[in-house]
């Protein structure tokens, strides 16, 4: 059943149900204006393109996913996976890529594929988000500490790069960084500041101290990209040719396989905090359709985001009309506002980013393992990690499933 027309058979379009769901919907797309943006340079994209992405893909997910209360829209997650795609094949390839994916997703959900995530191992997800948490990390070494442009294919020889480059640090971009780590980790904590979100803040104020001083050497969205366009582009359809399509399966199908597990992730975290219980098939539709959209507005790949969708239902979402409504903020936003992002440093976007990665690594889940896990968990995630850091997203995946499998086949044969 579609999400949307699940809620207006329950009632949740009637007007007791609208400030709620009004207010949810605005605070969440002020939330996710920062991410959006941060998203978007890290995947390789311009930051306009991650606001195109949470707009079109905030809205299609909410209206025909499987799940009330979720917000779609760039992700953490997909950082790793679209950076190494829009190196290699270019942003046309990545937003091609991301089309393909939004099919396969699509067919995924007809042929009711959804609950084969729930196969995947606990500790398999901790493990690949744990090695994308860390890839995330080290990637924003440069923007926060103002490092000359580094190169390198692969991550050991980017990490190798970056601790040479570290003494070379520019002082006042470091410095404007760590306050707005500070402030994107305490503001929250602050009395009465509980529903403040400190990325906004840590947004602003960044972006007011650069504006006001000026300070040189600052990289700043404008200095490096250009003013945010206010508008959203208009309909482009990407070139498509069978020799693009056949390199492009690949990435095609990571991106697909990625959004599928985020999303249902998310969509059963909105369950255990709403009481609501989501349709994984017609997520995945919802999810391809986001996916296939988006690339022809000039966006990328999305999927359900965790944390903005908790935000979601803490703040009293009951439906999907807040879903609607942060696609709309973020819309407003960038109709009447996109000339002050010239001045957001990206010092301030990658001491944001140092606390999505932090999260993406469940630190504390993976050291318990760790310490408590049975051996052969322990071994499905560090193989997880690791090849996930080094290797691919897909290889560590299909690894950790495929051990896990034979460790499970291994047991049964010598019960």
């Amino acid at each position: 059943m579609i999400a949307a027309v699940e809620a207006y058979r329950a009632g949740l379009y009637k007007t007791a149900h609208w400030l709620p769901n009004i207010l949810s919907g605005l605070l969440v797309g002020v939330v996710a204006l920062p991410l959006a943006m941060a998203f978007a340079i890290a995947s390789g994209a311009k930051p306009e393109q991650g606001i195109y992405t949470a707009i079109i893909a905030g809205f299609v997910v909410s209206f025909f996913g499987g799940t009330r209360l979720q917000i779609a829209g760039p992700t953490g997650a997909f950082i790793v996976v679209l950076a190494a795609i829009t190196a290699k094949f270019g942003i046309e390839g990545l937003q091609l890529a991301t089309l393909m994916g939004g099919i396969l997703l699509i067919l995924f959900g007809v042929l009711r594929l959804g609950k084969l995530i729930e196969f995947i191992p606990h500790t398999v997800i901790i493990g690949f988000t744990s090695g994308i948490g860390v890839i995330i990390w080290v990637s924003q070494w440069q923007d926060f500490f103002g490092l000359p442009k580094i190169s390198g294919e692969h991550f050991h020889q980017k990490l190798w790069q970056l601790l040479h480059a570290l003494p070379h640090l520019h002082l006042p971009t470091t410095l404007l960084a760590l306050l707005s780590l500070v402030m994107t980790l305490f503001v929250s904590r602050l009395p009465k500041c509980q529903r403040v979100p400190g990325p906004l803040i840590a947004l602003i104020i960044g972006t007011l101290l650069q504006s006001m001083l000026q300070i040189e050497g600052i990289a700043t969205i404008g200095s490096v990209f250009g003013a945010l366009p206010g508008a959203l582009p208009s309909l482009q359809f990407p070139s498509v040719t069978w020799p693009r399509i056949s390199e492009l399966i690949k990435p095609a199908l990571t991106i697909a396989m990625l959004g599928a597990i985020e999303s249902l992730l998310s969509a059963v975290v909105a369950d255990r905090m709403a009481g609501t219980k989501h349709n994984a098939n017609q997520e995945l539709i919802g999810q391809g359709l986001a996916n296939v959209l988006t690339p022809l507005f000039g966006g990328f790949a999305a999927t359900g985001a965790i944390a903005r969708t908790a935000t979601n239902v803490r703040n009293g979402a009951t439906g999907p009309l807040s879903g609607m409504i942060h696609s709309l903020t973020l819309l407003g936003i960038l109709l009447f506002l996109a000339p002050l992002a010239a001045h957001i440093p990206l010092a301030t976007l990658a001491a944001i980013l140092f606390v999505v990665a932090w999260h993406m690594s469940e630190l504390p889940q993976f050291l318990r393992l760790l310490r408590e896990g049975k051996k052969t968990d322990v071994l499905i995630l560090l193989l997880t990690f690791l090849l996930t850091i080094f290797s691919d997203l897909i290889i560590a995946v299909g690894a950790g499933v495929g051990l896990s499998l034979l460790l499970k086949l291994k047991m049964k044969t010598q019960a």
